[in-house]
């Protein structure tokens, strides 16, 4: 009973977390709205808003060739799950005066399929 009970529990963790780290392939749907403005091919040039190939573990304000705002340059901190969640839901209260032109994604379970698909740009 108690060992049913403890995979039973184990399950629901599982299932959880990998609710948590998103959906790659429902994420790349999602992406259609910021391919307007971004890139994301491996030594694609910029476009609005810098190529997001490689963003996640990359310094914030740092991509190659691209004009960030000052507030950008100086956010100081490197992309990780937790920034990028923060900053596409919202990214004027993350980095405040940055230029991009995006009130933010409230859904959280479209954040998370995003940044699981971000993540497969390596």
């Amino acid at each position: 009973m108690r060992t049913a009970l403890l995979i039973g529990m184990i399950s629901l963790i599982a299932v959880g977390a990998a609710q948590a780290a998103g959906n790659a392939k429902a994420g790349e749907q999602i992406f259609a709205r910021c391919a307007m403005c971004h890139s994301y091919a491996k030594g694609d040039g910029n476009k609005i808003g810098p190529n997001l190939f490689g963003v996640v573990g990359r310094k914030a304000g740092t991509a190659p060739e691209f004009s960030y705002s000052a507030a950008m340059k100086n956010a100081g901190f490197v992309w990780t799950n937790d920034r990028l969640d923060a900053w596409i839901k919202s990214p004027a209260a993350t980095v405040p005066n940055n230029k991009m032109m995006f009130a933010g994604i409230p859904s959280a379970t479209q954040r998370a399929d995003l940044i699981a698909y971000l993540d497969t740009l390596k």
